[in-house]
């Protein structure tokens, strides 16, 4: 069962271990290693206590994982709500603010932990992911999205900005540019487009996400209002 469809255990006095101690030494070791090296040992370890006083607060590994990723999703501020986000009957401009605005700290906080965005098949239930959920759901609702529209567009959202971060999730990217440089130059009669653009791992990635939201959001905005264009 999940972490976040559990009843914390009570204890008696003050616990010499806390939950967010153990997600904020989660985070890091994620950061620096990575989730392929994540035990639970290692991670008593890394909080000076024995695997019983952990598995007192989280079962599995598993439980760690979806809570440090929830830890990531808590970092991506959710947009104030001051801004017009519309209706269905009036749709305006707030909406595409809103939704730029959160995209773009989801990505900003899935770049500072690049194994989070891998991680993102897992159930997502807890308390960060499902506010900034509600609230694109909702902010797309007030653009007059509805039903299998509504999921449709949420859907697309979110893959896009997954995929921007995981795009970006790679090694050297200078050592890989100078090599894609290479290959191109040497079979541009193949590749004569990627030749003459560059690939992408060349290009400036911020602007290319900036843009390409621009262009997701363009296609989305003749059915704002809740009739199709």
């Amino acid at each position: 069962m999940s972490v976040w469809l559990r009843e914390d255990r009570p204890r008696r006095g003050t616990p010499p271990l806390t939950r967010d101690r153990i997600v904020e030494a989660a985070v890091a070791f994620l950061d620096e290693e990575g989730y392929e090296r994540l035990t639970m040992r290692r991670l008593a370890e890394r909080l000076g206590t024995g695997s019983t006083t952990l598995y007192w607060h989280v079962k599995t590994k598993d439980d760690v994982l979806d809570l440090a990723l929830d830890a990531i999703f808590g970092e991506a501020r959710i947009p104030e709500h001051s801004a017009e986000h519309g209706s269905e009957h009036n749709p305006g401009r707030g909406w595409r603010e809103g939704i730029t605005a959160l995209l773009g700290e989801w990505r900003a906080a899935m770049l500072r932990h690049p194994w989070s965005a891998a991680l993102l098949n897992r159930p997502l239930l807890g308390p960060n992911v499902l506010a900034r959920t509600e609230f694109m759901h909702a902010t797309l609702k007030g653009a007059g999205f509805q039903g299998p529209r509504l999921v449709a567009a949420a859907y697309a959202l979110s893959n896009y900005v997954i995929g921007a971060a995981l795009m970006r999730d790679g090694g050297d990217e200078g050592a890989e540019r100078a090599a894609a440089d290479e290959l191109l130059r040497r079979d541009r009669d193949l590749y004569p487009s990627l030749a003459e653009h560059g690939h992408p791992s060349g290009n400036d990635w911020d602007a290319a996400f900036d843009q390409g939201l621009v262009y997701l959001l363009d296609g989305m905005a003749p059915h704002a209002t809740g009739r199709e264009a």
